[in-house]
C-alpha cells in the first residue's frame, strides 16, 4: 500500500499517526534558558492542529551554547518542569513530543533577530566567550570562537549526555541532535570552519568524529526503544565545504551507529552562501540520502502546501515533512490538509463544530 502524507509510520516503539512534523524553530522568547507560557500555547497550537510529532525550538545543553541570551535550555534540572509541563500537553492531543539539543559554537552570543541579532562582544553583559573547533569567526566584525581543547571537548560531551537525561526526565520521546546551520557540530564536520590538525581536524573521518562521539554518548542514556534524530546541513552551499555526497556517506554511518532518521536542512555555516529560494528546495537531499542508504528521511525547506507535501510522502522522496514558517501561518496546518486531501483525522472534541464540510 502507498504511502501517503496520513498514513501512520513507526519507528521503534513510537508511532506518528502522519507524516506532518512541526520543525525546531527559535522563539528567542527565554529567561535563563527557562520555558514559558509562550511556549506551551506555540507548540500546543500544533498539537492541537493535528501534527503528528512537534520538535522543540533548539535547546542548549549549556549557557555558553546558546545562540542568544533568550535561548531555551536544558542545562540544569530546573529546566525540566516547565518543559514536562508542554510534553503532557502535547500528549493529551495525541502527538509526540520531540527535543532538539543544541550547542551553537562559534554562532553564540547574539542578540535576538528582530534586535538586530547582531553577536555581543564577550565583556558586554549579554555576550560571553564563544567556542568552535578553530579560531575562525563566523562573519567579519565577530570575536573569534575559542578552539575548543580536549578538556572542552569532553565538556560538551558530558552537557549532551545530561541535556539527554533531563529530556527523558521531561517526558520527550523523540531526541534530535542538531548538527546543522552552522552550529557547533557542523561546525566540526565542513572543511570551511575546521582547520585543526589533531583527530578532530583533517579527513572526513576526523571532522565527524565529535558528531559521532556525542551520539555515542547520548545513546548510553537515551532510551533504544525511543528514536533518535540528526538534523544536517546536508550543503554548505559553498566551493570547497561540506557537500551532499559527504552527507549520504555520513548518513550512511549514522544509519551503521542506531540513528533513525536524517532530518535534511542546508547552510548555516558560511554567511554569504548562495542558496536557492524555490519551493522545496532542500527536498532532494532527502531523497538521495534516502535512496543512497536506506536511512529514514525529514524534508524540509519551503514546504507549503498540502499537496506538496503529500506528494512527497507519495514519491517516496522522504518519510517525514518538517514545516516551520508555515506552521506559523497555520497551525492547524495538519487538520486543513487532511481536509483538502480528502482524509478523517480527528479534530479536538472543543474543535469539532468548525470542521471544513
Amino acid at each position: 500500500m502507498m504511502s501517503h502524507l496520513f498514513s501512520p509510520l513507526i519507528i521503534k516503539s513510537i508511532e506518528l499517526k502522519n507524516r506532518i512534523t512541526v520543525s525546531p524553530m527559535c522563539e528567542y522568547s527565554s529567561e535563563d534558558g527557562f520555558a514559558n507560557d509562550w511556549h506551551l500555547v506555540h507548540l500546543g497550537a500544533f498539537a492541537t492542529g493535528g501534527a503528528a510529532l512537534i520538535l522543540s525550538e533548539a535547546a542548549a545543553v549549556s549557557p555558553e551554547g546558546r545562540i542568544t541570551y533568550a535561548d531555551l535550555g536544558i542545562w540544569k534540572d530546573e529546566h525540566i518542569a516547565r518543559l514536562k509541563q508542554i510534553t503532557t500537553f502535547i500528549e493529551q492531543q495525541g502527538a509526540v513530543a520531540g527535543i532538539q539539543l543544541a550547542h551553537a559554537g562559534r554562532k553564540a552570543s547574539h542578540d535576538k533577530p528582530w534586535l538586530g541579532g547582531k553577536q555581543f562582544p564577550a565583556h558586554h553583559g549579554n555576550g560571553w566567550v564563544t567556542v568552535g573547533p578553530s579560531a575562525l569567526p563566523f562573519a567579519d566584525g565577530e570575536e573569534a570562537p575559542v578552539e575548543l581543547n580536549k578538556a572542552g571537548i569532553e565538556n560538551i560531551k558530558a552537557d549532551f549526555k545530561a541535556a539527554t537525561l533531563r529530556a527523558i526526565e521531561a517526558g520527550f520521546k523523540v531526541a534530535e541532535i542538531h548538527a546543522a546551520h552552522g552550529y557547533l557540530l557542523h561546525q566540526f564536520y565542513s572543511p570551511l570552519s575546521n582547520q585543526r590538525t589533531d583527530e578532530y581536524g583533517g579527513s572526513f573521518d576526523n571532522r565527524i568524529r565529535l558528531l559521532i562521539e556525542v551520539i555515542e554518548t547520548v545513546q548510553e542514556v537515551w532510551p533504544k526503544y525511543y528514536p533518535l534524530l540528526v538534523r544536517i546541513s546536508a550543503t554548505d552551499w559553498t566551493q570547497g565545504g561540506w557537500t551532499i555526497q559527504d552527507s549520504v556517506r555520513l548518513s550512511a554511518i549514522l544509519k551503521e551507529k542506531g540513528i533513525d532518521l536524517i532530518d535534511c536542512s542546508s547552510g548555516g555555516n558560511v554567511p554569504k552562501a548562495v542558496i536557492p529560494n524555490n519551493p522545496g528546495y532542500q527536498v532532494p537531499f532527502a531523497e538521495q540520502v534516502k535512496k543512497e542508504t536506506g536511512i529514514l528521511t525529514g524534508a524540509v525547506g519551503l514546504i507549503t502546501t498540502p499537496a506538496q507535501a503529500n506528494e512527497i510522502i507519495v514519491t517516496g522522496q522522504a518519510d517525514l515533512v518538517l514545516l516551520a514558517r508555515e506552521m506559523l501561518r497555520d497551525p492547524h496546518f495538519a487538520l486543513r490538509a487532511a481536509s483538502q486531501l480528502g482524509h478523517n483525522i480527528s479534530w479536538p472534541a472543543q474543535y469539532e463544530r468548525a470542521q471544513w464540510r
